[in-house]
């Protein structure tokens, strides 16, 4: 690993780490919902679904992905299904996260959970580590592959975790400006109309 590869993998990440996603909107949702610190600890989750990503494709799982057809259409359907249903239980304003009479940590291990499944059965972001980061790999270097994977995909997942909590702080000002139950409820609605989008667009998905 060089200094210089490590430079020019920053800045890329950064900008595919922080595009509107389902994963980021799902952050900015949790945000809004739950305030920073429980949406801040949900994102472990994504973060755990990323690390397992990485070990997926160094045993060559996330190879399986890329080229097999009818793995990619199951995984991807998965994800489709998950975010319509997360979408209409946000417009029809039955998702109100964590119940008002749970802890703290209890809300936000639900908020991981949700995190988790969308990353999960999102195969483009298993795509993102057997196709964006191996662009940075060096080949034939003095570190393997596997080793500059690894670390690529750390950098990755602390620029992921570092983006997302910049979506789940602009959900939590939203939060703290105390609008009013019909804002809020027409903010869940738009969320979820998005979130809805976010599936069709999966629904829409190619390997390619």
């Amino acid at each position: 690993m060089t200094l210089a590869q490590i430079l020019l993998f920053l800045p890329a990440a950064a900008v595919v780490a922080a595009s509107p996603g389902a994963n980021n909107l799902l952050a900015f949702s949790n945000g809004s919902r739950q305030g920073l610190l429980p949406s801040t600890i949900a994102l472990f989750g994504r973060c755990l679904a990323f690390a397992i990503m990485i070990a997926m494709v160094i045993v060559g799982l996330g190879a399986l992905l890329e080229v097999s057809e009818l793995a990619f259409q199951i995984v991807k359907w998965a994800g489709v299904v998950y975010l319509a249903y997360l979408g209409v239980k946000m417009m029809i304003g039955r998702d109100q996260g964590a119940a008002g009479g749970t802890s703290v940590a209890q809300g936000a291990c639900a908020l991981a959970r949700r995190e988790f499944l969308v990353a999960m059965t999102n195969p483009k972001a298993v795509l993102l580590f057997t196709a964006f980061v191996p662009q940075f790999i060096t080949r034939g270097g003095e570190s393997s592959f596997t080793v500059q994977l690894v670390v690529l995909g750390a950098l990755y997942i602390a620029v992921e975790f570092v983006a997302a909590m910049g979506w789940a702080l602009a959900g939590s000002i939203i939060r703290s400006l105390q609008p009013s139950a019909k804002r809020m409820l027409l903010l869940n609605r738009m969320t979820g109309a998005l979130m809805l989008g976010a599936a069709g667009m999966l629904a829409t998905t190619r390997r390619a």
